[in-house]
């Protein structure tokens, strides 16, 4: 063995760090850009939010926005001789430094002082334009809010106070949406607690059991256990918490605070007005026989309340209308899912076209200071600033890249999906990524980064790009028919069916092979349950 030295040529592919980027911003959604652009824009004094008609220079495309862009460059002009007076006069004091040293400061100086003016004039002037009070007169209001009302009623108050002085003096001012405060479940049952007339011994009571009710609505422990697990010095009885117990059922929402299905349907059902149609036999229902309608058992539900068809209908009508989980409106706020759509497909003249919205595109360009500053020092001491501009251009690039390649991509789909943005799902094509990567000589690996989190609008709704792609299944004819279209087959048989006499999977199965389509039991049980169709068991209706 021994030591050597050797030549050896290879091929690697190697990812550049504009590479890089490009690829990390090409599989995020539209709010995960606007969150990387504002992160870059903290630590990139030269790239800047631009307006929609400026270029990436921020060169104005009409009269508008040259006056606005001259108006700016005076701006700067007199800042900039602010900043050279003031330099000048610190250099007829100081000494020792020479020519080179007092440019070098002057650029320095000029670029810190011209982008906090700019941070400090945007800022004020966004501060302005919201109406929104200033930071002495928000401590003043609160001041005088906190001095007016109690402080026990401040936790669970869900209204808002406006101050005089806030109030915007031009009636034709626009307001800010507030937004709805969220509150959860205890928090809504605390708030009725306190208004209550009850003992501190049965607040104390009540306020240990709704810590024991679950987002549902339900209570999860039983009475006893609650009891066996307080202090023995505490006396607690268990009657003294039944007690506590019909206060919070008598809460709102109703039903709350119930310990089982049963008796949160009775809890809602006594609610209800003496003269309901069926409320007798409604009652008797969600006591005792809630497992046979559950389980759509008609026949024995009729001999064992003895009534006819009819009134059965009622009964299950009656009881359906109840809300079994009463506490679910609260666990879903806040839970909404906004998203925005990147691009747009219209009809025009016969053929299907896709734009990108223009809405979220951002705008971005160079501030036009600092590069003035690079064009005159083109030395070492600009390398900071050299490097930061040479990312702004790469950010601007890619971003611009990413919206080209959405593009692409989003009208090769529409170019294969026509008949689905013209007939609906039952015309959904087959369609897999590698179709559309080879189409646009592209790796599989962008065409799914490409469809992750991106939307699309068309007159059929809003879709994610991911959802024109699906797996094929053979026909009789020697064709292939998408596994979309198949579920939208499923969904009409279903919406068509007899409500007495539903279809089983077995005839689906046979109902799908006479239209040429051949699949399989488990398959229509499998796309049934993705579209949240019960068996035909549980679909029977009266």
């Amino acid at each position: 063995m021994k030591q050597g030295l050797q030549l050896k040529f290879s091929q690697n592919l190697s990812l550049t760090p504009q590479l890089q980027q490009a690829i990390r911003l090409l599989q995020l959604s539209t709010l995960e850009l606007n969150q990387e652009i504002d992160v870059l824009m903290q630590t990139n004094p030269l790239l800047e939010r631009g307006d929609a008609g400026e270029d990436e220079y921020g060169n104005a495309a009409d009269d508008s926005a040259d006056e606005v862009a001259l108006n700016t460059s005076s701006n700067q002009q007199e800042l900039a001789h602010e900043i050279a007076t003031e330099t000048a006069q610190d250099h007829d004091q100081e000494s020792g430094l020479d020519n080179s040293q007092d440019a070098e400061t002057f650029d320095i100086a000029l670029a810190e002082r011209a982008f906090e003016l700019n941070q400090s004039e945007s800022s004020q002037a966004e501060s302005n334009n919201s109406g929104e009070p200033s930071e002495f007169e928000t401590i003043a209001s609160t001041s005088e809010f906190s001095a007016e009302f109690n402080d026990e009623f401040d936790e669970f108050s869900n209204g808002s106070r406006w101050d005089e002085n806030s109030i915007p003096a031009d009636d034709d001012s626009d307001f800010k949406q507030q937004e709805t405060l969220q509150i959860s479940l205890r928090e809504h049952l605390l708030s009725q607690l306190k208004l209550m007339p009850l003992s501190e011994r049965d607040q104390s009571l009540a306020l240990l059991l709704v810590d024991s009710i679950n987002e549902h609505g339900y209570l999860e422990e039983s009475l006893e256990d609650i009891a066996e697990q307080m202090p023995l010095e505490l006396e607690i009885e268990v009657l003294e918490l039944q007690t506590a117990l019909r206060h919070i059922q008598h809460l709102d929402p109703a039903g709350v605070g119930a310990r089982s299905l049963s008796e949160c349907l009775l809890l809602q059902l006594d609610l209800l007005p003496k003269s309901t149609l069926c409320l007798a036999l409604a009652n008797l229902v969600a006591k005792n026989y809630l497992p046979a309608l559950g389980a759509r058992d008609f026949a024995k539900l009729r001999k064992e309340l003895g009534c006819d068809e009819a009134t059965l209908k009622n009964v299950q009508q009656l009881i359906t209308s109840l809300n079994p989980r009463p506490g679910s409106t609260f666990s879903l706020i806040g839970s909404e899912h906004y998203i925005q759509h990147e691009v747009i497909v219209k009809k025009v003249k016969g053929i299907w076209i896709a734009s990108l919205n223009d809405g979220v595109i951002p705008k971005l360009k160079i501030n036009q200071l600092y590069a003035s500053i690079l064009k005159r020092n083109r030395d070492s001491s600009s390398q900071y600033l050299q490097s930061q501009m040479q990312e702004a251009k790469w950010m601007i690039k890619n971003i611009q890249q990413r919206f080209s390649t959405i593009l692409r991509v989003s009208q090769a789909i529409v170019d294969r999906q026509r008949n689905f943005l013209e007939y609906g799902e039952v015309a959904m094509r087959p369609l897999v990524l590698r179709e559309i990567a080879d189409g646009l000589d592209l790796h599989e690996s962008t065409i799914s980064r490409v469809t992750t989190n991106k939307y699309m609008l068309t007159p059929r709704g809003i879709f994610e790009l991911k959802y024109f792609f699906g797996s094929s299944v053979a026909t009789d004819t020697g064709g292939t028919c998408s596994a979309t279209a198949i579920r939208a087959l499923i969904k009409q048989l279903v919406d068509q069916e007899n409500p007495r006499k539903p279809y089983s999977d077995n005839q689906i199965t046979e109902l799908l092979a006479k239209q040429g389509i051949v699949v399989a039991r488990r398959t229509i049980a499998k796309y049934r349950e993705s579209l949240s169709i019960a068996p035909a068991s549980l679909r029977k209706s009266l």
